[in-house]
Formats: structure tokens, C-alpha cells, sequence
């Protein structure tokens, strides 16, 4: 009987823990091969959702599609420059919300893995590093740097203990945390920083929480990238061998789950580049190879969504990317669903249960049509309205940094010292245009310097004349060596073999000017000087359009189209919607979701036109479409460039073998 009672309480004591519940808990289990999650095997299926690239009333919408597609997480990157854009100014709010982003992905059903950084690539402006860093100009980014270890520190001081609370043995969604990003594929191979990130985080977050690492599917990649507690992880596509690539990641950890923390459903475009597409076969034929090894995977990316702004990054040497972050993913940039999506939820249909019920439908689009646009003013008219600081004068050409400007245009102003009464080589010798620059003299554009490209341009002027050179910021290289990227004038011009003196520099506040709605228009009495066919000055241009509130469901999304413009900047209702450059492509239309329209005022449409617009003859127009447009390549020399990112001087830059 005692033997009995025993039994029966040991039985009781069971049932009551099950009851209250054991606390949640998820760990390497290395003698399985496996991760444990509450002490059961897991696997997951995840997709990558950038939150930063995704307006936040589209989250849920966005999120309920991944969950519908069978994922079963989903993984996220955290850009330190978004939220600490200027030195101990945090923003964590609208947009930038991260914690209700968290909240969302748990109240649907997703775990989340979560990338802080600090760096993390993921073609962002500078990988996700503040500008500010510079501000020290030998800094070692990525390093032992005191300076830069000092910075990292405060911001992730501030970062952690916000995300402490949602990791998921906290009762969160978050079940690992990576520590750096694709660290073997830098230079500086710094092990002491490694080891003092992982000490930062452990310090923050505990010693329960999953740390990993990210590193190219190659023995050399993790030579620099592993590191002795944190679980090593490897990224390859559809177009890599499966088992080697697993092989590689076997050499950091012989035991332990397989991990492909990137299997690329797409890829990256540049401004001049073909469209780059990854047919849905080849990505349901090789996930299904992954998911029969029992491997766990995240889809890089399941929706792409947009570089808003000035946030998108560049490639070295210098090849900046789009507005769109389409990436010919599951999801379209809009979050339409795709071919692509349904294959893929049909692999994982054999793998593991699709959530029953009806998958949220793609939102609709509603064409607009075209809208006037009228002339404001070009840039050097709104000078003083633009320029909030003022006139900051030197004898030689001063950075963004110096200036204390951080993203979009400086306007730098100089006089020719000599008369050139024929052609004189206005040029950048050490290629010190970062990264395009608009040159006028006495308000007659007269050519475009660029990086990389075109160093040298032909004035003619009198002794005397102004030179006006409005440069702009086309994004911060996000990947390799050149990360550390200034920009401006960040070395000095020559007028034929000598340097241009006597600078007076402009930083613009465009963004707050537009949003403010201080844009004034030209006085039509005022006559413009003659320009050449080929160039314009930089020119600011408005108009307004009113969606009927008579229509039930609207505002819809939209596409907008400048048909005939040439390059510039789009404002819709204050808001910077990103960069156009149809004449390089491929991308042509810019999406304009819902929410920064609307039905009870009118809405207002401003572009900055750097090159030159179609409104010689009169009245020129922008068009709101139905339909994107991104793959329309039209390259300088009349030929598309068929080498999709892929960089010879950067060969980790390729389909096989890219990090983000």
C-alpha cells in the first residue's frame, strides 16, 4: 500500500506541473542534432520581414501571409540607424515600433529570430551603422576600436534590455538572437570583438537565450565568422550543393542542428542592372532538399518591401540599389501573393501542417491617373528657405559629416578663378564625388559628375562666375572594406591642373521644407536663362490630386510613374516615397502604399528633378498607375547589364554565395 500511495502522489505531482505549465524554454540539443523547444524537438521554417522596409499598418497584413504560407516564424533585422539616426536621439515609435512588431508576430503564431546587429548588412544604408561613427574619421568599424566598441556599447545598453522581455523563455517570440552579421566576410577578422559582443549580449539577455552567427556557406568564411558559444550558421541558395554546403557548416559544429539562416527565394538589384529574378522551381526544388534533411531554414527574403527615403544601401565599387527591395520574393514589394508563394507553401505543406482558412488576399491597386506639375523652384532660387543652418565657408570642400548632414543633397558653391573661354576640365582626380554631383555655372547646368563614373566634366565661364555643384547622397556601401563611406566633396576639384578654392557649402533640409509645405511658386513673370537640350538645373515641382470620397474602399494603393523625367526625388504628402531613375533602371514605378493618402484633402506630389524635366513645352505630368514596373533596364550605352549583383571585386556578392 505504501508503494501504492507513492505511486499515486508521484502521479499527482506530475499532472500538477503539467498543469501550472513548465516555463518555456528553447536550447541546442546537440546529441540529436536538433533544437529543443519546451524540451521537445523542433525545426523551424522561417521567412525574413524587414519592419523598416514595411509601413506599420501592413504589418499584420504582411505577417498573417507568412504565417498562412506554413512558416512558422519569422526573422527580422533591427537597423541601429533607424532608430538612432542622430547620437542619443532614440525613436522607437510609428514605424519604428519594434516591440508592437513583436507583438504582432506573437499574437499570430510566429516565433521570431532576431538580428540586432550591430551591423547587419541587409543592403540598408551602411549595413545598418550610424553615420555619425564617421564623425571620427580613422574610426575601425566592425573592430576593437575603443570608440567604436564605446558607441556599440550605449546603443546596445539601450536595445537589449527593450528586447529582454520578448525573448521566448521571457514568455516572448524571440527563440535565438544573432550576434554581428557575416563577420568572416570582413577584413578585420577581429576575435577579441566577437568575444566582447558575445560577453555584451550574454550580460543583457542571459545565459538561456540561443546566440548564432551567420556566415557564408565556405570553411573560410567561418574561419573569422564562428566563435567558441555562439552557434555557427550558414546561408547558401538554390543554386548551391546542398551537402557541401552543410559540410561547411559541420566544420564549425560537428553536432547540433542544420541551420541556412539565408536561402535565397530572390535577389538584389542595382540601379543599371537587369532585374534580377530566381525562378519558383529552382527555389521549391532546393528548399524541399533542405527541408528532407531535417534542416532548419529561413527564406531571405519572404517579402522584401521598400528602401523608403534615402535608406538603401550600395555595393562596392560604388553601385547603389533602388527604391524598391522587391527582391522577387514570396511576397511582391506591395505584399501581393506570388506564384513563388504557393510553391513554396506547397513544400512545406509536405513537411508540416498549412494553417486552415483563408490566406488574406493581395491588396488592391487603384490607378489614380496623371497629375499636373507645376514648376516651384530650382534649388539654387530656394536657397535660403532650404538651407536651415546657413553659409558655411572654407578653402577647401568640406564632408557631409563635417557639415553635420547625414542623408539627401549639399549644396557647394565656389567662382571660376580664371576666364575659360574655351572648354576647361572641371574634375575629380582622386574620385572624390561621393556620390553624384549636379554642376552649374552662373544657373546654367553644364554636366554631372559621378562616382566611379565620370570624373571629369567641361566648363566654359567667365572669371568670376558661380559654380554651383548640388552633390547627392545615393546611399552608404553596406557591405565589405568601404563601409566607412563619406560623402560629398570629400576631396578636392581642380579647374584644369589646379584645385578649386574659396568654398561656401549649403546644407539642405529638403525634407523638412517639403513636409512644411514652404515651397513657393515661381513667379511666372520671372524668365528662366537658356539651358542646353541635354540638362536642366535641379528643380523642385508640385501639384495635387483629390481621390473622390464618394467611392467605398478607397485609398487604395498605388504606383507612381514620371514618364519622360529623368532622375530626382518623390515627396507625396511630405512623405519621401525614394529615389526615381527610369532612364538607368530597372526599376521605373515607386510604390505608394494607402496610408500616405488620403480622402479628405488634397494630395500633394513634389519631385526634385536633377536632370531635367518634361515640362519645356508646358505642362508635364506624373502618373499614378495599377501595375509596378521593375524590370525595365535602360543602361547609358543603350545595352542591359545581364550580371545580376554579381561583383567581380566582391566575389562574395553572388547569387551562390551572398550575406545580407
Amino acid at each position: 500500500m505504501s508503494l501504492l500511495r507513492v505511486g499515486c502522489l508521484l502521479l499527482l505531482l506530475t499532472l500538477l506541473g503539467q498543469s501550472l505549465g513548465a516555463s518555456p524554454s528553447f536550447s541546442v540539443d546537440y546529441d540529436n542534432d536538433c533544437f529543443l523547444k519546451d524540451g521537445e524537438k523542433f525545426r523551424y521554417i522561417s521567412g525574413s520581414i524587414h519592419y523598416n522596409r514595411i509601413p506599420r499598418v501592413y504589418w499584420k497584413d504582411r505577417l498573417l501571409k507568412m504565417y498562412m504560407a506554413g512558416l512558422n516564424a519569422i526573422q527580422t533585422y533591427i537597423p541601429w540607424n533607424y532608430h538612432e539616426q542622430h547620437q542619443g536621439q532614440y525613436n522607437f515609435t510609428g514605424d519604428r515600433d519594434v516591440a508592437h512588431f513583436l507583438k504582432l508576430a506573437q499574437d499570430i503564431g510566429l516565433l521570431v529570430i532576431l538580428r540586432p546587429g550591430p551591423y547587419i548588412c541587409a543592403e540598408w544604408e551602411m549595413g545598418g551603422l550610424p553615420a555619425w561613427l564617421l564623425n571620427k574619421k580613422d574610426i575601425v568599424l566592425r573592430s576593437s576600436d575603443p570608440d567604436y566598441i564605446a558607441a556599440v556599447d550605449t546603443w546596445m545598453g539601450k536595445l537589449l534590455p527593450m528586447i529582454k522581455p520578448y525573448l521566448y523563455q521571457n514568455g516572448g517570440p524571440i527563440i535565438s538572437v544573432q550576434v554581428e552579421n557575416e563577420y568572416g566576410s570582413y577584413f578585420a577578422c577581429d576575435y577579441n570583438y566577437l568575444r566582447h559582443l558575445s560577453t555584451l549580449f550574454r550580460s543583457h539577455l542571459g545565459d538561456e537565450v540561443v546566440l548564432f552567427t551567420t556566415d557564408g556557406a565556405g570553411v573560410g568564411y567561418l574561419k573569422c565568422g564562428a566563435l567558441q558559444g555562439l552557434y555557427a550558421t550558414v546561408d547558401f541558395g538554390p543554386g548551391s550543393n546542398i551537402t557541401a554546403a552543410f559540410q561547411a557548416q559541420r566544420h564549425a559544429e560537428p553536432r547540433g542542428p542544420l541551420v541556412n539562416s539565408e536561402f535565397y527565394a530572390g535577389w538584389l538589384d542595382n540601379w543599371g542592372s537587369g532585374h534580377s529574378v530566381v525562378s519558383s522551381s529552382s527555389v521549391a526544388k532546393a528548399l524541399n532538399g533542405i527541408l528532407a534533411l531535417g534542416a532548419n531554414v529561413n527564406i531571405y527574403m519572404f517579402i522584401g518591401g521598400t528602401n523608403f527615403g534615402y535608406w538603401n544601401g550600395a555595393n562596392s565599387p560604388y553601385r547603389p540599389q533602388p527604391t524598391s527591395y522587391d527582391y522577387d520574393a514570396p511576397l511582391t514589394e506591395a505584399g501581393d501573393l506570388t506564384e513563388k508563394y504557393f510553391a513554396i507553401r506547397e513544400v512545406i505543406g509536405m513537411y508540416q501542417k498549412i494553417p486552415e482558412g483563408p490566406i488574406p488576399p493581395s491588396t488592391p491597386k487603384y490607378a489614380y491617373g496623371a497629375v499636373s506639375m507645376k514648376k516651384l523652384q530650382t534649388v539654387t532660387d530656394a536657397l535660403e528657405i532650404l538651407s536651415f543652418s546657413g553659409p558655411v565657408k572654407s578653402v577647401y570642400p568640406q564632408s557631409f559629416n563635417d557639415l553635420k548632414q547625414i542623408f539627401g543633397f549639399v549644396l557647394y558653391r565656389t567662382t571660376l578663378p580664371v576666364n575659360c573661354s574655351k572648354p576647361t576640365p572641371l574634375s575629380s582626380p582622386l574620385n572624390g564625388v561621393h556620390d553624384r554631383a549636379y554642376v552649374s555655372v552662373d544657373g546654367v547646368a553644364v554636366g554631372i559628375l559621378e562616382r566611379f563614373k565620370v570624373l571629369t566634366i567641361n566648363v566654359t565661364g567667365k572669371a568670376g562666375s558661380q559654380v554651383d555643384i548640388l552633390v547627392e547622397n545615393m546611399g552608404r556601401i553596406n557591405y565589405g572594406s568601404g563601409i566607412n563611406d563619406f560623402k560629398g566633396l570629400v576631396t578636392n576639384l581642380t579647374l584644369g591642373q589646379d584645385p578649386l578654392t574659396g568654398w561656401t557649402m549649403y546644407s539642405l533640409s529638403i525634407d523638412e521644407v517639403v513636409s512644411q509645405g514652404l515651397l513657393p511658386v515661381q513667379n511666372p513673370t520671372l524668365t528662366n536663362p537658356p539651358q542646353p537640350a541635354a540638362l536642366s538645373p535641379p528643380t523642385f515641382y508640385g501639384g495635387s490630386f483629390i481621390i473622390p470620397d464618394g467611392i467605398p474602399d478607397l485609398p487604395q494603393d498605388t504606383y507612381i510613374s514620371l514618364p519622360k523625367w529623368r532622375k530626382g526625388q518623390i515627396w507625396i504628402n511630405g512623405f519621401n516615397l525614394g529615389r526615381y531613375w527610369p532612364t538607368r533602371g530597372p526599376q521605373v514605378t515607386l510604390f505608394v502604399p494607402a496610408n500616405l493618402l488620403s480622402t479628405a484633402a488634397p494630395n500633394n506630389v513634389t519631385v526634385l528633378e536633377l536632370e531635367g524635366a518634361p515640362c519645356s513645352s508646358g505642362v508635364c505630368t506624373v502618373e499614378f498607375t495599377s501595375t509596378p514596373i521593375l524590370n525595365a533596364t535602360v543602361h547609358p550605352d543603350g545595352n542591359l547589364l545581364v550580371k545580376k549583383g554579381c561583383d567581380e571585386n566582391e566575389p562574395r556578392y553572388c547569387p551562390q554565395v551572398l550575406l545580407h
